[in-house]
């Protein structure tokens, strides 16, 4: 309206020829982390909320994306590692901050945890650490804290942990900095809270069919055959929920992750199993690279 009175319509014109056609809008389901996703792409602080018939139904604002029911959770991404699979890739930037859409990975990902209420996210770093703490500095602009956990040397997949200033109050949630996934941070947390778990793995099925016929023996007798079998397992999505009390046992050396849930196993404590429903992709190796990126 601005814009059409300084170019010389009077207050009875019609608006219709002034009106900003194309515009970023989204639909009603876009989750709160996509819509933050795109206000940061674009520059963009509001984004109105569009039904599939074209009407106004709600509006997008950035200071209530990032400060509507904040969780009190901590977040530890795991992005110190060289990513030697990779090759060249990585030569010169260090895995979680290769692109995908134009965004580094472990932005995507700081990004979602932000549009689900988390506001303290650690990022343990160490392989060119300069290049991630120059990106994201303090979190400020993407509106989070941000806190660096140095590795002197490589700590594994967990014991960056040990590194942390103080004890939290709450579960923490870790992940490896270099998946691509939407998975539900709220849900995830409330499954492993009400389940009284010390810890909870994030799982995804994996499918896989066998190129070859299969055949089964019993003393030396064929008793079944199998065409190219379609195999399924739940895999170690590389997403976990952790309490305050189980964090105390990872000590300051090399220390696997997993060593920690095997030591709740072996003690008889219970560890919960939350089954991913949406999308995610392992960014391992450039087969996987190129799956997320869509070039395959």
């Amino acid at each position: 309206l601005r814009r059409m009175l300084l170019s010389g319509a009077e207050l009875n014109s019609p608006i219709a020829e002034h009106v900003i056609q194309s515009f970023t809008s989204v639909k009603p389901n876009t989750s709160r982390a996509n819509v933050l996703d795109l206000m940061v792409a674009r520059s963009i602080e509001h984004i109105p909320v569009i039904d599939d018939n074209q009407h106004l139904i709600g509006l997008h604002c950035l200071s209530s994306l990032i400060s509507k029911d904040p969780l009190p959770n901590w977040a530890v991404i795991m992005a110190g590692g060289k990513g030697t699979r990779l090759g060249s890739l990585t030569k010169d930037t260090p895995k979680p901050m290769l692109k995908i859409a134009g965004r580094p990975i472990l932005e995507r990902i700081v990004l979602h945890l932000v549009g689900a209420g988390i506001q303290k996210i650690f990022i343990a770093v160490n392989y060119l650490s300069e290049v991630i703490e120059d990106h994201f500095k303090d979190g400020s602009h993407l509106g989070c804290e941000i806190i660096y956990l140095r590795e002197n040397e490589p700590l594994g997949s967990g014991g960056a942990l040990s590194l942390l200033p103080e004890k939290p109050e709450h579960p923490v949630l870790v992940m490896n900095g270099d998946l691509v996934t939407d998975f539900h941070v709220r849900r995830m947390l409330s499954y492993h809270e009400s389940g009284d778990y010390l810890a909870t793995i994030g799982l995804n099925h994996y499918t896989h069919q066998v190129p070859f016929g299969c055949v089964e023996l019993s003393d030396g007798a064929i008793t079944q055959l199998r065409e190219k079998p379609l195999l399924s397992e739940l895999i170690n999505c590389g997403i976990y929920a952790i309490s305050p009390q189980v964090l105390e046992r990872v000590t300051e050396t090399f220390f696997p992750i997993t060593q920690l849930f095997e030591e709740c196993l072996k003690n008889n404590e219970a560890i919960g199993g939350y089954v991913i429903s949406e999308d995610w992709v392992d960014v391992g190796v450039p087969e996987e690279l190129e799956m997320a990126q869509g070039l395959i």
